[in-house]
């Protein structure tokens, strides 16, 4: 497997404000010990583990518009638990191949070659966010590879889920892929806005208010890359806000009832930008008997940035 390319200089940063070395150095921050790319029916997915590369496999999937390298804090954790924690960058995000366009579907290919890609004995899923439906959905389309799934703040509510009839999934479906295309057609040619070490950390910190700006920074030396002109974040231009294809994250909910396997939920319960905005009351009577779910007070939508070791911990001795 090719590797993959290797971090900018570390004494290229812009003239003024944060460097890249200032930027990178947050403190328990740990790379990947391993990065490759693997082929998922011919988009290079960038593939990083961190901990033994003998120990057992745990497959752990990043939200929307984040990467594998969110979990530079979180991932050191659970591998420290004897765990080899395998997760990738999602198409279109990171140092992962972009794509005509995006659907649910073919995320759910792209983490199966993943899982597929490690052995053949089941291991704990545990995804964030649009992650943690991921792994949902991947926990009954391979219920013979999973051991426990982990769903981290990826519950979203059921208030505007529809059921709808045949004729009408079709038609949206229709309509959607007509959105998507008419959206890629007005960005032919379009880059993301270039800026500084801060200026990126800023703009995520919009999305992200409840993250510290060290850690921010740390996330543009990962997650964004240097040119002439300055940073860019590493997110297909064509992606938006709002859906992944067309698909309602809350029909997940409908996906819980029938896992077969030990779930661990946790929620957090401040509201913020780009979380559900669930409440428990939504979640727990979709849970499978036997749930195990954790509610945090005073933590936002990233549980494993906001609180890393106290949800790390959760997971090891769940997944024992």
């Amino acid at each position: 497997m090719a590797e993959l390319p290797t971090a900018p200089d570390p004494s290229a940063g812009p003239a003024a404000g944060t460097t890249f070395a200032e930027a990178r150095a947050f403190p328990g921050a740990e790379r990947p010990a391993r990065t490759y790319r693997l082929d998922a029916d011919g988009i290079g997915l960038a593939v990083s583990e961190w901990g033994d590369p003998d120990a057992p496999p745990m497959l752990l999937a990043h939200g929307g518009f984040d990467f594998a390298g969110t979990f530079d804090v979180f991932a050191p954790m659970l591998a420290a638990g004897g765990w080899r924690v395998v997760s990738w960058d999602q198409r279109g995000h990171g140092d992962s191949d972009r794509a005509c366009l995006y659907s649910w579907e073919a995320d759910l290919r792209d983490g199966a070659a993943v899982v597929g890609s490690l052995g053949t004995e089941p291991m704990p899923f545990v995804g964030h966010s649009k992650g943690g439906n991921l792994v949902t959905h991947l926990a009954n389309a391979l219920p013979h590879r999973i051991s426990a799934l982990v769903n981290l703040d990826g519950l979203p509510s059921h208030r505007a889920m529809s059921d709808m009839a045949g004729h009408e999934r079709a038609r949206r479906l229709r309509d959607e892929m007509d959105a998507w295309l008419q959206h890629r057609r007005g960005l032919v040619g379009r880059q993301r806005r270039p800026g500084s070490i801060d200026e990126l950390a800023e703009r995520r910190g919009r999305m992200n208010p409840r993250m510290s700006q060290e850690w921010l920074r740390y996330l543009v030396t990962v997650g964004a890359e240097q040119s002439d002109d300055g940073w860019r974040w590493k997110i297909d231009p064509s992606m938006r806000m709002g859906g992944f294809g067309p698909w309602q994250p809350q029909w997940s909910l409908l996906q819980l009832p029938g896992i077969g396997v030990p779930v661990l939920g946790v929620l957090g319960l401040d509201i913020e930008v780009m979380g559900w905005g669930t409440v428990p009351d939504e979640v727990l009577p979709y849970l499978p008997p036997g749930a195990r779910f954790e509610s945090l007070e005073g933590v936002g939508h990233f549980v494993h940035i906001e609180q890393p070791r106290l949800v790390a911990d959760m997971i090891l001795e769940f997944v024992r």
